[in-house]
């Protein structure tokens, strides 16, 4: 199934699609709700018209590095090394459910910063209760996987870098999460084989495959999961594909640039890139 949740004059609904067409599930509630439900079936019925809104805003969201050919790229444009311990610890950064937007919509630029990049990542969404799980039975916890572009002020992020926090304004912004088109269910998706890629105006600038991922999902989750209980909702990313940024070619995006996100069955997350508007208080 590739779940949505959609908007046709009536507020946001869980739906599904069938083809490109999105036929509404029957469900009153929002999509955790729906996840934490166990995806009830319910009266179905299509929509013409639908808009796809983000197909979920998560409780919070965990992202993860663990494409090495991306940190390889990345850290060489950044002035760093790739630590020994990552390859022993798949660390992470949080964020919040309330800066994601999601498909279709224009990407605000931050004010406070003049190099924006996109991030290609594959994100797993939690689909029931999950604490002191090993990697090898972590999965068994995933409900879906969606897209997840996780835009960066990367001349922010040089600056805090340093400090060895964060990152904070590097990341964090309304609208600074893009997630979509749907969350794909687990059985839709073949982690060995799954081939993510972006595009730029229609010109491809990068992708990887999620097989080459140095820490896997199982992993991922399982370190999340350490004495803490990861919720339904709760997202996990990938981090960065290999060329899934614009930091590893050397190449920014411009205002009015379309973003076009594709991995498999999940889809394509297709975005504008907004202009900046610089505060006269700056």
């Amino acid at each position: 199934m590739k779940y949505v949740t959609y908007e046709a004059g009536a507020g946001p609904r869980i739906g599904r699609l069938a083809g490109t067409a999105v036929v509404d599930v029957g469900f009153a509630g929002d999509m955790i709700a729906f996840i934490e439900a166990g995806a009830p079936a319910g009266t179905e019925r299509p929509v013409p018209d639908a808009r796809l809104l983000a197909p979920i805003t998560p409780r919070s969201l965990r992202d993860f590095l663990a494409f090495e050919g991306h940190l390889k790229n990345a850290f060489k444009n950044l002035g760093r090394d790739i630590p020994a311990e990552w390859y022993e610890v798949p660390a992470f950064y949080r964020s919040v459910g309330a800066t994601v937007i999601g498909p279709d919509t224009e990407l605000p630029w931050p004010s406070y910063s003049e190099q924006l990049d996109h991030e290609l990542e594959l994100a797993a969404v939690i689909g029931r209760p999950c604490r002191d799980v090993t990697a090898a039975d972590a999965l068994d916890y995933v409900f879906g996987f969606t897209i997840w572009n996780d835009l960066s002020a990367r001349d922010v992020q040089r600056r805090e870098l340093p400090v060895g926090m964060g990152p904070a304004k590097a990341k964090e912004w309304d609208g600074s999460n893009v997630l979509g088109p749907c969350i794909a269910t687990r059985d839709e998706i073949d982690l060995g084989t799954l081939v993510l890629e972006v595009r730029v105006n229609g010109e491809r600038w990068g992708g990887d495959t999620t097989a080459n991922m140095h820490h896997s999902f199982g992993d991922l989750i399982a370190y999340a999961a350490q004495d803490q209980t990861l919720l339904p909702g709760d997202v996990l990313g990938s981090g960065t594909a290999t060329g899934g940024s614009g930091l590893e070619l050397d190449r920014w995006l411009r205002p009015g640039d379309v973003i076009e996100m594709e991995a498999g069955p999940i889809g394509v997350l297709r975005n504008t890139v907004g202009t900046r508007t610089v505060r006269k208080d700056r």
